[in-house]
């Protein structure tokens, strides 16, 4: 199975893509370099669930269903799109049951043979049945899930899951004062990325579309889903991709976005200032 997407070669911080208005297609960029991945044959185990995740209450045992997981070096956040192609025989005889049932399935990220403890639902939404039996899938990013155990592990992985939410604002608190706050935080979220991408622009001598000052990155999401589209911008930096999806509170998930992004910032701040102090000279002819 082959993700068809680019990652980005990523400095020490994260950087964010410049074209952020799409979630329905990945337009080449010469500053991506193209990675094809092919899910491994190794033994696949799930880590210990942590001591921190006893802490929140159990999910009733009708709040569980069995999925079939797909393991990827990649993180799908809920409303994102994955172009997917399959050609492993495993993963066909999957596609063959779940285009005649249900076209919902699991992608979890998978870091060298260990599964993540938390996925998200892909849903089918386009595919094509080539004559040699290969798909190719657009799939979007559903609930989030929680692993709580294997149920099987061949031909493909199957997966007892529970759903997994963000935690409601604690008990006494103003639910006003909570969506102004959540609300103010992702307006900061939408400024440090408006700023990384004109940065990013003028570091790669691009003339962008529309002016970065004036995007309208939300598109009038509320804070949470905003909080998995930032997410699924920090492509090529799939562990920090992960910590975001298994957040439980969306506060939390904006503010750790919003520092990356200032990192990010201070970096490509300075990569422009030395850009600017020692100018590339002009090639020869």
């Amino acid at each position: 199975m082959i993700p068809l997407t680019q990652i980005v070669s990523s400095p020490p911080l994260l950087p964010v893509r410049s074209r952020l208005h799409s979630h329905t297609h990945r337009r080449p960029n010469s500053s991506f370099v193209p990675l094809l991945f092919k899910t491994p044959r190794t033994h696949l185990s799930l880590p210990p669930r942590s001591s921190s995740s006893s802490s929140s209450s159990p999910s009733p045992i009708d709040d569980t269903i069995e999925l079939p997981l797909f393991p990827l070096p990649l993180v799908l956040f809920p409303g994102a799109i994955l172009p997917l192609q399959i050609f492993e025989f495993r993963y066909r005889i999957l596609m063959h049951t779940l285009l005649a049932t249900d076209l919902r399935f699991g992608v979890i990220f998978s870091d060298a043979g260990v599964v993540a403890p938390v996925g998200c639902v892909g849903e089918i939404v386009k595919h094509e049945r080539l004559v040699d039996d290969r798909f190719f899938l657009i799939c979007k990013g559903q609930e989030r899930f929680r692993v709580l155990d294997l149920v099987r592990t061949r031909p493909y992985l199957v997966a007892r899951v529970a759903w997994l939410e963000d935690r409601p604002p604690p008990n006494g608190s103003s639910s006003t004062t909570d969506e102004d706050n959540l609300d103010s935080l992702a307006t900061e979220v939408e400024k440090h990325m408006r700023d990384v991408i004109r940065i990013s622009n003028r570091l790669n001598g691009k003339e962008p579309k529309e002016d970065a000052d004036t995007m309208d990155l939300r598109r009038n999401l509320f804070p949470t889903p905003f909080s998995f589209f930032v997410g699924s911008t920090f492509e090529g930096a799939p562990r920090e991709q992960q910590a975001l999806l298994e957040l439980e509170d969306t506060a939390a998930r904006l503010r750790r976005e919003k520092d990356t992004l200032r990192n990010t910032l201070n970096y490509l701040t300075a990569a422009s200032a030395v850009k600017d102090a020692f100018p590339s000279s002009p090639s020869s002819s």
